[in-house]
């Protein structure tokens, strides 16, 4: 069997790099170079893998379904927005990889159908004296559990009633049980938004993972108000 060349091709630039020969292999889920279009495309030649655990991840941390508020403070601070569109491909080709193509909380995986897809999503610890919001694990959820997990989001959105509702049948709170745990969710979130928080992102620079700065809290206030 003839070794195939991997790339690493960011989602933006997928046409691009189908129109210079790369071709996907569906089981493994990623782009590959056939040999005659090696040179062509050399610029999404794939580094070297991410390891399954990143450098200080714990991952246990998080367990389960819940809403998991970032703090607005916080917003446009995420892993994704201080990586490279490069770097973020590896980094969810190792989480969805490691997870089995199947969502770490209901165990669902993709159905193009439905809509479902399968998206990495950080779990933060909040030091409180140190103002320090730090990156500990990354998982693998499904677009259903992902938009629990983002609450906020989904009320704009108008999709919180069925967010609501896979709440409750993953985790099998009644519905008042459910609305308790969202108001907490947002009680929390209203005080942590409250501060400014410091981005500790080393469990991806232990990874070789360059990370650019995030924009600072003046700036990241002008985009969440839409200024920016």
């Amino acid at each position: 069997m003839v070794d195939l060349t991997w790339l690493d091709v960011p989602f933006s630039e997928k046409d691009a790099a189908k129109a210079a020969g790369a071709r996907w292999d569906a089981a493994a889920k990623r782009w590959y170079a056939p040999q005659a279009s090696v040179e062509a495309l050399g610029r999404w030649t794939a580094a070297a893998p991410v390891p399954d655990l990143l450098p200080g991840e714990d991952r246990s941390l998080g367990t389960g379904l819940f809403v998991d508020l970032v703090p607005s403070s916080c917003w446009f601070t995420n892993v994704r927005s201080c990586v490279s569109q490069r770097d973020w491909e590896r980094l969810r080709r190792m989480v969805t990889g490691r997870a089995a193509h199947r969502c770490e909380i209901c165990g669902a995986g993709e159905d193009r159908d439905r809509h479902r897809w399968l998206e990495a999503h950080e779990r933060w610890t909040y030091d409180e004296a140190a103002a320090r919001q730090t990156l500990r694990r990354i998982i693998c959820l499904c677009t259903d559990c992902h938009t629990v997990t983002h609450f906020g989001l989904a009320t704009l959105r108008g999709d919180d009633a069925a967010a609501f509702a896979h709440l409750m049948s993953v985790t099998g709170m009644s519905p008042a049980q459910a609305q308790t745990h969202v108001r907490e969710a947002f009680r929390t979130w209203q005080a942590r938004s409250a501060r400014t928080w410091e981005l500790d992102l080393t469990m991806l620079t232990g990874a070789g993972i360059a990370v650019r700065p995030p924009p600072d809290a003046d700036r990241r206030a002008g985009l969440a108000s839409g200024g920016g």
